[in-house]
C-alpha cells in the first residue's frame, strides 16, 4: 500500500479512520490484505466532483450509494496503480462516534487515525461475516478481553438488535 496515496485520498474526507485489516495489524492481529479501507460518515465522500483532482492525477474511482434500506450511505473505491482504497460511508451517529474516538498513530512517516480494539470490533459485528467474527476472536485473544468485552457490552445498548444478538452469541460461544 501507497501510504501517500492513503493520505491523499483521507485528505478529501471530514472526518475518517482506518477500519478493516490495516486497523487489525495496528491493533496487534496481521492478517493479509492487499488495500487499505477507511470510514467516514462525511455524505460528500459520495459527491463525484471531490474526487476530481486524484482523477487527474490518474486514480480511478468509483461511487457506489446505498439505498433506502442499505446499512451504508455508500463506498467509494479510489485504485491507482499498485494500491486500491474503499471510502465506507456510514450513516449512523454510532459510526461517527467509533470515527471520532479513533487514535492517531503513525505508519510510517504519516499519522492515520486508526480506530480503537472495541470500536473495530462493534464494525466486525456490524459486517457481521464469517471472516469478522474470526478476526474478533483473534482481538479478543490479543487484548485485555475482561475489558474488551465489558466495553463492547456498555457500547452495545443504544445499537442494532441484530449487533447485540451476534455478540451474545459469540460470548457464548467463547464462555
Amino acid at each position: 500500500m501507497n501510504l501517500l496515496f492513503a493520505f491523499r485520498v483521507a485528505k478529501h474526507l471530514d472526518g475518517w479512520a482506518v477500519i478493516g485489516a490495516y486497523a487489525l495489524a495496528a491493533r496487534g492481529y496481521v492478517r493479509q490484505t492487499t488495500d487499505l479501507d477507511l470510514m467516514t460518515t462525511d455524505s460528500k465522500a459520495l459527491d463525484e466532483s471531490i474526487w476530481t483532482d486524484l482523477r487527474e492525477q490518474g486514480a480511478r474511482i468509483e461511487v457506489r450509494r446505498g439505498d433506502f434500506d442499505d446499512p451504508l450511505a455508500g463506498v467509494v473505491r479510489v485504485q491507482e496503480t499498485n494500491s486500491s482504497i474503499d471510502v465506507i460511508v456510514g450513516k449512523d451517529r454510532w459510526q461517527k462516534a467509533v470515527i471520532d474516538r479513533a487514535e492517531a498513530m503513525r505508519i510510517g512517516d504519516t499519522t492515520f487515525n486508526i480506530v480503537r480494539t472495541g470500536d473495530l470490533i462493534l464494525l466486525k459485528l456490524f459486517a457481521g461475516g464469517y471472516a469478522d467474527l474470526h478476526d474478533i476472536h483473534r482481538l479478543l485473544d490479543i487484548g485485555s478481553r475482561a475489558d474488551l468485552i465489558a466495553e463492547v457490552t456498555q457500547s452495545l445498548a443504544d445499537l442494532p438488535n441484530e449487533m447485540r444478538a451476534l455478540w451474545q452469541r459469540l460470548l457464548t460461544d467463547i464462555g
